[in-house]
């Protein structure tokens, strides 16, 4: 049993996968919060660190930039964002496993997803809880544009129907 787990412990191909987005990256955030979805999104930017920790088993990404948001008086405004990610590949579950947390909350989003590698595409998905009683199912998908680009797209069911309601671009800094 120890050799097996020792063996589970091991970084593999999946970890270098994840091992590509390690840099400096800028990005552009496009994100729908009207319900009617012909309105148009609000638009903001910043940038993403990521590095490898714990020898490869796990990628931590730090992002910052500015975001439009309501204020208090439903005005939208510029507010300071933070978040931080953690990925990786969970050997024993044979599943990618993601963490975030930002300054809009205080909840942690966990998710589990799988790679399609015909179309370089990681799929996670979760469950989010933003206000008390209200849970929302969530789909992200990650696609690999090329060693410099790749983009998110954060899909949200509304009542049975999936909606997207981010989309970020990153390119990386050279």
């Amino acid at each position: 049993m120890m050799a097996q787990m020792m063996e589970l412990s091991k970084p593999g191909e999946n970890h270098k996968l994840l091992a590509r987005t390690v840099g400096t990256w800028t990005y552009k955030v496009k994100m729908w919060m009207n319900p009617d979805p012909n309105a148009a999104p609000s638009e903001s930017s910043g940038t993403a660190n990521t590095k490898a920790v714990l020898d490869g088993r796990f990628f931590v990404s730090d992002h910052s930039g500015k975001m439009q948001m309501p204020g208090p008086d439903g005005k939208m405004m510029d507010m300071d964002f933070k978040g931080m990610g953690v990925e990786g590949y969970d050997n024993v579950k044979k599943k990618f496993v993601s963490t975030w947390i930002d300054n809009m909350g205080t909840g942690i989003m966990n998710s589990e997803g799988t790679y399609d590698a015909a179309t370089k595409t990681l799929t996670y998905r979760s469950e989010l809880e933003m206000m008390p009683g209200m849970k929302s199912k969530i789909r992200m998908s990650i696609k690999v544009i090329d060693q410099d680009h790749h983009t998110m797209e954060f899909y949200e069911d509304r009542g049975g129907t999936e909606v997207k309601n981010m989309e970020i671009a990153y390119t990386r800094k050279s």
